[in-house]
């Protein structure tokens, strides 16, 4: 078999793509915009080894696949396309054709992709895993991400709004959840580049304590604090949200942490979180999610090897439970995921327009991991395949007082 017809049977002969070998075969539309060229035969020995997305997205880190046209509309073409829903007759048959490339050419793990180690969610494997995604270089992220540095969804108060519109609207829009007003103090656990305390401090004239296990995010708000005078009101440390010494905040925001918590830690993570808060308290919880709580929790193999390395996502329903099991009355909730998909459409444009600094700042490899992911998370957000949910809740006090208003005011 030739070796666009060995990926076609992989991709499925309906699909729009042109898909082009390195032994001169091709098949698909010959004037389609969305195409994939197979360089090399290693290309093939990375899917025979790892059928699916790990195999396919090997082959691409490592330049051995080429993907032509804008990443996530190619990726839109092959959306539902995975080795394991091929039949399983079919499937036998191709990992047998591919047999004889594995054993003739070597397909070596790239260097980027990341194996944890240590018990899993302990302290020490936590901060390695958050190091190996964020510790990457703050000028790569600042490409991608623009000036708001903002490394979570977005929320678009209109379809014509900009990133950065975008991220200043989220920003405010946990602030008027979380009623913050001056004098008030907040936590944002898992604070990234401190963009949710610095807009508590400036905007609302909060105390804001941030805190994250990246040394390089940590070490870049410290900075752009002092450089924007809020030193005063805001902070941002490298630690842990477990080992937070202060107690009795009037808010805490959990901005994209829970990702990275596991369903066995959940409990113990809404729990310290509760208690961390006064009586009349509001904690919001912003994160990505399964669609429904009866799918796999392990994230694809390809975002669990080269991004998100003990990511679990969970359904709504069960972050919601486990919220109220620990003492949380629930009082609003909502999904943003188109808002997601348009936030990663928007770093995958930076990406690309930054493309040849990025790949001198953080090498080859891993500017194309980030490339794939992001637009790969695109389809994802629009599909449906994941969600992303904000939830707020209220820590009531001894009367069963909320001071929640009447109805929402944000």
């Amino acid at each position: 078999m030739q070796v666009a017809e060995l990926f076609q049977s992989v991709i499925g002969p309906d699909t729009s793509v042109r898909v082009t070998g390195y032994d001169g075969s091709a098949v698909g539309p010959p004037d389609s915009p969305f195409g994939m060229r197979v360089r090399t035969p290693r290309a093939l020995a990375y899917l025979a080894a790892s059928p699916g997305s790990l195999g396919l997205a090997r082959a691409y880190v490592t330049g051995d696949l080429e993907i032509d046209g804008e990443m996530s509309a190619v990726l839109r073409e092959l959306a539902d396309v995975t080795l394991h829903s091929i039949p399983k007759e079919q499937r036998v048959k191709l990992v047998r054709s591919l047999l004889g490339v594995r054993l003739r050419h070597r397909a070596p793990i790239p260097d980027v992709e990341y194996r944890p180690h240590g018990r899993l969610h302990s302290k020490r494997r936590d901060a390695g895993v958050i190091a190996h995604h964020y510790d990457v270089s703050n000028r790569f992220y600042s490409w991608v991400l623009g000036p708001s540095m903002a490394y979570t969804c977005a929320v678009y108060p209109t379809g014509h709004a900009t990133l950065e519109e975008a991220q200043r609207t989220k920003h405010e829009l946990v602030a008027r959840k979380l009623g913050l007003e001056p004098g008030m103090r907040l936590l944002d656990v898992g604070c990234g580049w401190g963009g949710m305390v610095m807009h508590a401090a400036a905007e609302h004239g909060v105390k804001a304590l941030g805190v994250t296990l990246s040394r390089q995010q940590a070490e870049w708000a410290q900075k752009e604090i002092v450089e924007r005078g809020l030193t005063e009101l805001a902070e941002v440390r490298h630690l842990d949200y477990r080992d937070v010494p202060e107690t009795d905040f009037d808010a805490i925001s959990s901005i994209g942490l829970t990702e990275h918590i596991g369903e066995a830690q959940l409990p113990a993570y809404f729990a310290s979180l509760y208690a961390k808060l006064k009586p009349g308290a509001r904690l919001l919880n912003h994160c990505i999610t399964q669609p429904t709580s009866h799918g796999p929790k392990q994230v694809d193999a390809f975002i669990d090897r080269y991004v998100f390395p003990d990511g679990q996502l969970h359904g709504i329903g069960r972050l919601v439970d486990e919220m109220n099991e620990q003492g949380f009355e629930i009082r609003h909730e909502e999904n943003l995921r188109e808002h997601y998909a348009r936030t990663l459409y928007g770093w995958c444009t930076n990406l690309d327009d930054h493309w040849d600094e990025a790949v001198r700042e953080v090498g080859e490899q891993r500017a194309r991991v980030w490339r794939l992911y992001m637009a790969a998370c695109v389809v994802g957000f629009e599909r449906n395949n994941i969600q992303l949910h904000q939830v707020l809740g209220v820590k009531l006090d001894d009367r069963g007082e909320s001071s929640m208003p009447l109805r929402p005011n944000w």
